[in-house]
């Protein structure tokens, strides 16, 4: 016979404060559980051992703690590193940082009032296109507008 115990598991799960799926019932004594319908029935059921809590099941360190010590023993200095640079830091991570800074140097340079708002966009969409090469070429691309004005 299937019952459907779910109420009751979320009834036991608030009284003892602890997660649905840690609630456990004993299979043999199902029709007691049913019968069970205010809370004081349900902690007697609980302190005769026919629901019980499943102890917290939390993730091994075993494995984080064996990468460590291989980190203390094997040398990531510069002479031990192998394979390109993109290897250790990846092409989309540089690209992401150095838009990023570009953008922050027009917004500084706008909120100075060194560009105007149109010199802003012009140069704000050749950044987005990959026209500017890096941070010390679009200052001089804004050292450019400055002269022009």
């Amino acid at each position: 016979m299937v019952v459907n115990l779910k109420s009751k598991r979320q009834l036991v799960s608030r009284i003892l404060g602890v997660g649905v799926g840690r609630v456990r019932f004993d299979p043999e004594y199902l029709d007691d559980i049913t019968d069970a319908i205010t809370r004081d029935n349900i902690r007697s059921l609980i302190t005769a051992g026919t629901i019980q809590v499943k102890p917290v099941v939390g993730t091994s360190k075993g494995r984080s703690h064996f990468k460590k010590s291989q980190r203390r023993k094997r040398g990531t200095k510069q002479g031990s590193k192998k394979g390109r640079k993109g290897s250790r830091v990846g092409k989309k991570e540089v690209y992401v940082k150095r838009i990023r800074a570009m953008r922050h140097q027009l917004k500084v340079s706008k909120s100075r009032k060194e560009i105007a708002n149109e010199n802003y966009w012009k140069l704000y969409k050749q950044v987005s296109g990959n026209q500017v090469r890096n941070l010390a070429h679009l200052r001089s691309l804004i050292e450019e507008v400055r002269i022009k004005k």
